[in-house]
């Protein structure tokens, strides 16, 4: 008798070791999935967030700043609809497009607020920044991290000066010294231009062209510091408009941060049904 009482401890062991392998195992027909990691996917640091787990992330960034997640803008068209002929240099104020998309551009850059770069990291929405070396050669490295979200740098004269009132060589100077600058320090020289207070003349399209300018890039709306101003009558925006923001100091803002009249551009983009694309898909 003893021998079968042993018999049958030995027997019971073995079932129960089996029964603990075949629980912890995630291979093998019949095995069971683990409650702790979903049916399909990995275990551990390397397992991708879902869907729902993204969006979340998402309405949480955006929340942070006061503001609702944007509609996702359309891809990028296969074919740019802005065209360049040999030997012109395109002047646009907005891009011809049926999709309820804007694009959003800053200049000068001035105020360096470090809180819109952690707004803009939080967001990924995409801009455009037309800078002046003038202005930013104080601090270069501002802008990096701005640019290093896939935000392009692109140029807007070494001193900012009124164009029209500058000879040929005077424009050439001012546009192709500043593409040279603008290349050293950001590791690409900029193929858009946009001419302060947005006066230009033919000499500065000739000036731009031998710079290796594409296009001048104008715009249709101006953000101030909480409304936005339209050079057209029915005051509203149009698909494919192109919106010009300032990196605006203190002073200018009047008690208002850098965040906040961003935020206010951005709710009115929003409000009226058009999501933020990237400019230079399309130009």
């Amino acid at each position: 008798m003893g021998w079968l009482v042993r018999r049958k401890a030995v027997g019971a062991a073995l079932f129960g070791l089996l029964m603990v392998a075949g629980c912890s195992s995630g291979g093998g027909s019949g095995s069971a999935p683990s409650a702790a990691t979903p049916s399909g996917t990995g275990g551990g640091a390397s397992s991708k967030a879902s869907p729902g787990d993204d969006a979340a992330a998402t309405e949480a960034a955006y929340r942070k700043w006061g503001l609702k997640p944007f509609a996702p803008p359309p891809a990028p068209p296969a074919e740019k609809p802005v065209k360049t002929k040999p030997g012109d240099v395109p002047v646009v104020s907005d891009i011809p497009t049926n999709e309820k998309i804007v694009f959003v551009t800053f200049d000068d850059g001035a105020e360096k607020d470090p809180k819109f770069v952690e707004m803009m990291r939080d967001l990924k929405v995409p801009f455009t920044m037309f800078l002046t070396d003038d202005i930013i050669r104080s601090d270069y490295g501002y802008f990096k991290p701005l640019q290093d979200l896939g935000n392009s740098i692109e140029n807007h004269t070494l001193s900012h000066p009124n164009l029209r009132t500058l000879g040929a060589a005077a424009q050439k100077n001012e546009i192709c010294a500043q593409e040279t600058k603008l290349g050293k320090e950001y590791g690409k020289a900029p193929g858009l231009f946009r001419p302060p207070y947005g006066n230009w003349n033919e000499n500065t399209r000739t000036a731009a062209k031998s710079c290796d300018i594409r296009a001048l890039v104008l715009w249709r709306e101006t953000m101030q510091i909480t409304n936005m101003q339209y050079q057209r009558g029915d005051k509203k925006l149009h698909p494919g408009d192109i919106i010009l923001a300032h990196f605006r100091g203190p002073k200018e803002l009047k008690g208002t941060s850098m965040t906040q009249m961003t935020a206010n551009m951005l709710r009115h983009i929003q409000e009226q049904g058009f999501t933020v694309a990237r400019l230079e898909d399309y130009v």
